[in-house]
Parts: C-alpha cells; sequence; structure tokens
C-alpha cells in the first residue's frame, strides 16, 4: 500500500477537521429543543427555495418582453405586451429581493442563539479546565483563539447556509433551464467552467489556508506580547524596558507582515485565475448565442436571456471564491477553538457526588502525595490533621509544598495518592461547588475585578445587600478609607486593582472572604507583601476573622503565625516538625533555625 506524502496527509487531516467542525455546529442550528428554532430553520429554507425559484423565473419575463418590443416570441407572450412584461419583471425581481430579506430575518433569531449558546459553552469549560491549564496558556493567546472561533461560526452560519446552499440550488435550476430550453452544448460550456472554476479555487485556497495560518499563528504571538506587556506594565516601568517590549512587539509584527504579504499576493494570483475562467466561459456562451440569432434558430430575447442566466452564474461563482476562501480560514478559527472545547476537564464531579455537609471544619490530609510532574513529588506522604475552630500554620523553605497543600484542599488539583477530607468526607466524593462555597481563600496577592470596590467585595456572596458589603467592610477595617474616597464604594480599582495600595487590596479581599462567610478558611501568605505596619494592620483583622473557623496558614514570616494553635514545618515535601510556637523553639530543630535566621535578618534590617 502506497504510503500517503505528507501534504496529502494534511490535506485529508485538514477535511476531517472540516467535517468534525461543521458536525459540532449542527446541533445549535437544529437542537431537540426549544421546538421554534427547528420551525424557523424550516420557514427560513422554505422561504430561501421561493426565493431562488423567483430568481431563476426572472430572466424568462425579461426575455419576453425584448421579444415582445421585437415582434417576435409566442402568442402569449406577445399578448401580455413588453411594458406588462417588464413590469413583472421589475415586480419578480422585487420579490426575489423579499424573500430574501425574510429569509434573514427569520434565521437572525436562530443563528443569534447558536452564537450565545456556543459563547457561553465556551466560557463556561474554561473556568471548568484546571489550573493546570491556565497556567500554562497565555492569557491573550486564548482570548484571541476564542474570539476569532466566534467569529468564525458567526461567517459560517451567515454563508453555507444562505450563501453556498442557494447558489448549489440556483445553479441546478439555471442548468435544468439551460439543457431544455438551449442546445446541450450550452450546458456543457457552463459545467465545465463551474467545475474548472472550483477546482482553480479549491485547490488554490487550501495552498492559501497554510498561509492564512502562519499569519494567524503570527498574530496570536503578537497579541500574546502586547498583552503580557501591557499586564507587567509596572516592571516593565522598573526596568526602563519599554524599549526591550517594542522591539519584541515590531519582531513578532514583522513575522505577521511577512506573512500578511504572502496573504494579499496570493489573493491577487486567484482573483485573476477566477476572473480569467469566467471570462472564458461567459464569452463562449454569448458567441454561440449570437451566432443562434445571426442563422435564426434564437430570438433576441434568448441572448438576452442567456446573458442573464450567465450573469446570475458569474456573479455567484466570484462569491463562492470569497466565501470558500472565508469559510476555509473560519474552519480553522473555529477548529481550534473546539479544540480547546475538547480539553478534557482534568479534576471533574464524580457521578453522583454529594454536597458537601460542614459540621465544623474539621481538616484531614490522609497520606496524601502530590507532584506537579509526575517525575518530581512535591508531597510525600503528608499526615496533617486540623481540628475544627483551631489554627494550624505551615511554614518552610520555598519549594518545601506549603502553597500545594492549600491548592489540594480548595481541589484545585486531585492527589495522586492518599486522600483528603472535611469532616469525614474525601473532597473527591462532594460536589466542587459545594466544596468551594465553604472555603474563603486570601491569597498572598488579591486580584480585583476592574470594577468598583462595591463590586469587588459583593463578588464574596452573590445577592449580598449594600448593608451586608458595608458590614464586611468594616469588619476588614477598611470602610473609612472607602468613604474618604469621592465615589465611595463606586470607586472603580483598575486593573487587577492596581489603583490601590497593597494593604488596600488585602482589605478589600479580607471583607469579600468575610462576606462569604466560609467555615474553612485558607490564609496562603496573605501578608507577606506588605510592609511591617501594614502586615501588623492586616494580621489583626486576620485574626479576627478566623475566630470560630478552621484556618490554615501559610505563612512565610513566622513571627506572624507565633499564636497559631499548632505549627507544621515542611521539608523536601515532608511534615519534619510540628507543636507550639514554644515548643518547637525549645526543640532546637528545624523550625527554631528557621526563627533564628529571621530574627537575625531583621535585626540586620
Amino acid at each position: 500500500m502506497r504510503r500517503l506524502p505528507k501534504t496529502d496527509a494534511n490535506l485529508n487531516n485538514e477535511k476531517i477537521q472540516g467535517w468534525r467542525v461543521v458536525k459540532r455546529v449542527v446541533p445549535y442550528l437544529w437542537p431537540d429543543r426549544p421546538a421554534w428554532v427547528r420551525y424557523r430553520v424550516v420557514a427560513a429554507l422554505t422561504v430561501l427555495v421561493l426565493a431562488k425559484l423567483i430568481a431563476v423565473g426572472t430572466p424568462v419575463l425579461y426575455k419576453g418582453a425584448v421579444d415582445a418590443l421585437a415582434g417576435e416570441g409566442s402568442a402569449t407572450m406577445l399578448a401580455v405586451g413588453a411594458i406588462g412584461l417588464t413590469v413583472a419583471y421589475g415586480a419578480a425581481r422585487l420579490l426575489n429581493v423579499g424573500f430574501q430579506q425574510l429569509r434573514d430575518v427569520i434565521f437572525a433569531r436562530v443563528g443569534q442563539r447558536a452564537l450565545r449558546a456556543l459563547a457561553l459553552e465556551t466560557f463556561t469549560h474554561i473556568h471548568r479546565l484546571s489550573l493546570r491549564y491556565h497556567i500554562t496558556r497565555k492569557t491573550g493567546g486564548l482570548s484571541r483563539i476564542i474570539e476569532r472561533g466566534v467569529k468564525g461560526v458567526e461567517f459560517l452560519l451567515r454563508f453555507l447556509l444562505f450563501s453556498i446552499g442557494p447558489l448549489v440550488l440556483e445553479l441546478l435550476m439555471i442548468s435544468v433551464v439551460l439543457f431544455f430550453l438551449f442546445d446541450v452544448w450550452y450546458l456543457a460550456v457552463v459545467v465545465a467552467t463551474i467545475a474548472l472554476y472550483i477546482w482553480f479555487t479549491f485547490a488554490v485556497t487550501e495552498w492559501r489556508v497554510k498561509i492564512r495560518k502562519q499569519m494567524n499563528d503570527q498574530d496570536t504571538d503578537a497579541n500574546q506580547k502586547a498583552i503580557d506587556s501591557l499586564l507587567n506594565f509596572e516592571t516593565v516601568k522598573y526596568f526602563g524596558a519599554a524599549g526591550r517590549e517594542a522591539a519584541r512587539y515590531d519582531a513578532a509584527m514583522a513575522g505577521y507582515e511577512t506573512a500578511a504579504l504572502k496573504t494579499s499576493y496570493s489573493l491577487g494570483f486567484l482573483n485573476f485565475g477566477q476572473s480569467l475562467l469566467i471570462t472564458g466561459g461567459l464569452v463562449t456562451v454569448m458567441v454561440m448565442a449570437a451566432m443562434g440569432v445571426q442563422d435564426g434558430t434564437l430570438t433576441v430575447g434568448d441572448f438576452v436571456m442567456v446573458n442573464a442566466y450567465m450573469i446570475q452564474i458569474t456573479m455567484p461563482l466570484n462569491f463562492l471564491g470569497t466565501v470558500y476562501r472565508e469559510i476555509r480560514q473560519a474552519l480553522v478559527d473555529m477548529g481550534e477553538m473546539f479544540d480547546l472545547l475538547e480539553q478534557p476537564a482534568e479534576v471533574q464531579d464524580k457521578p453522583g457526588a454529594d454536597v458537601l455537609k460542614v459540621q465544623g471544619g474539621f481538616v484531614e490530609f490522609d497520606e496524601v502525595s502530590f507532584g506537579y510532574d509526575a517525575a518530581r513529588p512535591i508531597l510525600k506522604g503528608v499526615d496533617l490533621a486540623v481540628p475544627a475552630g483551631q489554627t494550624v500554620a505551615i511554614v518552610g523553605s520555598s519549594g518545601s509544598g506549603k502553597s500545594t497543600i492549600g491548592r489540594l484542599l480548595f481541589r484545585f488539583y486531585d492527589v495522586n495518592g492518599g486522600a483528603i477530607r472535611i469532616d469525614g468526607q474525601d473532597v473527591r466524593d462532594v460536589t466542587q461547588d459545594s466544596l468551594h462555597a465553604n472555603i474563603g481563600v486570601v491569597p498572598q496577592d488579591t486580584v480585583l475585578f476592574n470594577d468598583t470596590i462595591r463590586y469587588n467585595i459583593a463578588y464574596g456572596r452573590d445577592g449580598a445587600g449594600f448593608d451586608e458589603i458595608v458590614a464586611a467592610a468594616r469588619a476588614a477595617k477598611i470602610h473609612d478609607f472607602i468613604e474618604s474616597l469621592p465615589d465611595g464604594y463606586e470607586t472603580t480599582v483598575g486593573e487587577r486593582g492596581l489603583k490601590l495600595s497593597g494593604g488596600e487590596k488585602q482589605r478589600v479581599g479580607i471583607a469579600r472572604t468575610l462576606l462569604k462567610n466560609p467555615p474553612i478558611l485558607i490564609l496562603d501568605e496573605a501578608t507577606s507583601a506588605l510592609d511591617t505596619e501594614t502586615e501588623q494592620e492586616i494580621q489583626t483583622e486576620l485574626k479576627a476573622m478566623g475566630q470560630g473557623r478552621t484556618v490554615i496558614t501559610i505563612a512565610h514570616r513566622l513571627s506572624t503565625i507565633a499564636d497559631a494553635d499548632r505549627i507544621v514545618v515542611l521539608e523536601n515535601g515532608r511534615i519534619v516538625e510540628e507543636g507550639t510556637h514554644e515548643a518547637l523553639l525549645a526543640a532546637q530543630g528545624r523550625y527554631a533555625q528557621l526563627w533564628n535566621r529571621q530574627q537575625q535578618e531583621e535585626e540586620a534590617a
């Protein structure tokens, strides 16, 4: 058996991908429910057929009018008269346009509903993907794929159903008319012209798609670099790297420019070749018709009718070239988006998962093993118990696995071995929504939405009233600051909350966590990025927030967790010590070493 060359294999794969994309779109246009969607699709297609029947019949009226003026044609046409036929011709053209617009109106709701459903599915699926997926993808590239994919679906709905389909139907109808009203050679020339045109268009477009794919990749790369640079605006300024960033962006845009030029040149070649084929077919048929008029086998009206039909054929064929190119590009864009939709969610609810029922908030890590990479384990058989209502601090050097414990409890990842339980319930056996609802997290750097302070605090609990928002802000000791602002709670915080200081952002984060009111708290180095004075102020709010809750504090500065009920020391993924602050200092072990080192550093500073 002959082995396919690489280019053939790629071509076959692209065709398979094209059919895969089309199959993914169909359910949005022909869903089981609601029923009105199918009714509208059928109605739109019915109106489409009526429009094409009128379009194919219109040149016959044109022929009759010309023959009537020339005193030729059938007795019926002569009886109706040139003026009557001309009026009928105009009415037919108007009806054709009217039916086309009616078709668009009927289908508009179906198309918009399909786009909305697809956009929602994509958005929901992205949020369902694991943290591992998100930290390995660039947000700019991801948003670009989604944007192009949704636009591709919109284009496909608009043109595939109501451009390609109508074009094929019209070509078939005109071919039948040419076969029965004229010589078979007319039909042969038309069929040959269409076949050559389609072959040439498809062949050149397949080549151009590869160039467009390169252009897409360069566009995505440039967009990623731009977004990455803007998100790190302050870092760029700190290191005086605006010139470097501009050079990186320009290099990416230079690649895009090269690919875009190739696309433009190939488009010129395609357009010229299409015009050559269309013009050749049109001239051949018109010469045949002119010869028929000269030898008396055809009337002047027949000549005009053939010309009208050829125009009706050539105009859609020119349109076909553009539409096919865009459809191929849309299929590429949609393929990338559907690849994203088919990315499996690493962490999923098991079938029939129960809702987490928190009695007191007893957290237990039972022989937990985990690694982001199988070849490099982070946690190695960790046994940890956090009694309900107590505060347990986890400390250790960088890379010891402290933050990983919080991520596993929140179930950003599933453990490789062992189990994590809350009040005896394995977190893998309960729904993620119920698990997340019972755990509050205050991270090292609170990231805020580019919205108002009110919105960001209210994010802690959907449907919270303004009085509850204010109460949470008071508890977080930020209400007075908010009230001092000109717009108060309606103040916009800027991209990622950059209009606020580090301490202000943390207090907003604490306020929204208080509003959530979870029984379990994870404080992931919540004050390590703050200055000493602000840290001490925030610590007071954090301690108050932890009252009556199970708290896991992940800390770098040991002075912030000295009054924890228990301190656990992690080293190389294992618990090497645990106890109270005083007991661990007395043991003169790893904790004491870390404490003494930090004390010396603070004294030196």
